[in-house]
């Protein structure tokens, strides 16, 4: 059994700059990921609006948040599978997988999200065939090659620009009458030749047998049918918590997000959470990086303050 100070589970913007808090204060740190260090960040082709940085890709922003972490101490373990959890005691206890059991007072929750589906069938039997969630990974496969994305939002409208670089024509297929996107994105993609707009559909089918061939959709006023071309497609309809493993450890509200106060405590003495994974209004990188540093604070009070008391 190893010992530390805080654990954090979850190694996105959030967990990274909680572990670089915790750990430049001299708080003996354990990072646990379930997959590599960076989370969402690493999908994400362009960071062009984070405080004193220019532009960099998410990868390039993942990495320097875990080499500054580590740099200060912490020690962070990737592919890390969590086969049980104790959230109860003065003491938080894990079991992982191969590597043993952690325990430690402290505790901060920064799971973040997935990305949602569109729940057909067809996208299903499509994924990594011609269905993607991320344009960073696989939009040069499609160069030369027309293509749909799905959504309306600013993840949508951002990464279908992104994708004119390779695609010949990308058409984006919206469920309203309006995007649910700040108006940069929009004006970005409206002034962008490549990429085209069919509004108010509701998607029925990602047509294809070998391969995609297209997506169906239907006017959802009308009721008329549009097959839309395209030899990829890629879904940004939002996402959902990585939080079903917490059920019954911590609070979370109807829609599974985690719930906390305005120090980022849960409803667990010496239990934080941070970013996409907890109740929220916005998700950005630089949203995350907040509920890192304020969980990160509000950990080390609690650490110290049960030192004072010898808990």
């Amino acid at each position: 059994m190893s010992r530390y100070d805080a654990i954090v589970v979850g190694a996105g913007a959030a967990g990274l700059t909680a572990a670089i808090y915790l750990s430049r204060a001299r708080v003996k740190t354990l990072v646990l990921d379930s997959g590599m260090a960076g989370g969402q960040m690493n999908l994400t082709h362009e960071v062009a609006n984070y405080p004193g940085v220019s532009t960099l890709s998410g990868a390039e922003l993942a990495r320097a948040m875990k080499d500054q972490a580590q740099s200060f101490g912490t020690t962070l373990m990737a592919h890390a599978d969590i086969l049980s959890m104790d959230l109860s005691g003065t003491v938080k206890r894990f079991e992982v997988d191969d590597e043993g059991t952690f325990e430690a007072p402290a505790v901060i929750l920064a799971p973040g999200g997935s990305p949602r589906t569109l729940g057909l069938a067809s996208e299903e039997s499509f994924r990594g065939r011609g269905v993607s969630y991320c344009a960073t990974c696989d939009g040069d496969f499609f160069a030369d090659q027309e293509i749909v994305v799905v959504g309306g939002g600013n993840s949508a409208l951002e990464e279908a620009v992104s994708l004119t670089k390779y695609a010949s024509k990308v058409t984006i297929i919206h469920e309203f009458d309006e995007f649910q996107a700040h108006a940069y994105a929009i004006e970005e993609a409206r002034a962008n030749s490549k990429v085209h707009f069919l509004m108010n559909q509701r998607v029925l089918e990602i047509a294809g047998a070998d391969g995609v061939t297209g997506v169906l959709s239907r006017e959802k006023r009308t009721g008329s049918e549009t097959h839309t071309p395209g030899t990829g497609v890629f879904i940004f309809i939002g996402y959902v918590p990585n939080t079903r493993w917490l059920e019954g450890h911590v609070a979370l509200n109807e829609r599974g997000e985690i719930v906390t106060d305005d120090v980022m405590a849960t409803d667990k003495p010496g239990v934080f959470a941070a970013g996409d994974a907890r109740v929220k209004r916005y998700r950005q990188i630089t949203t995350a990086v907040a509920d890192g540093t304020i969980a990160a604070l509000a950990a080390a009070d609690f650490i110290n303050e049960m030192r004072r008391h010898k808990l």
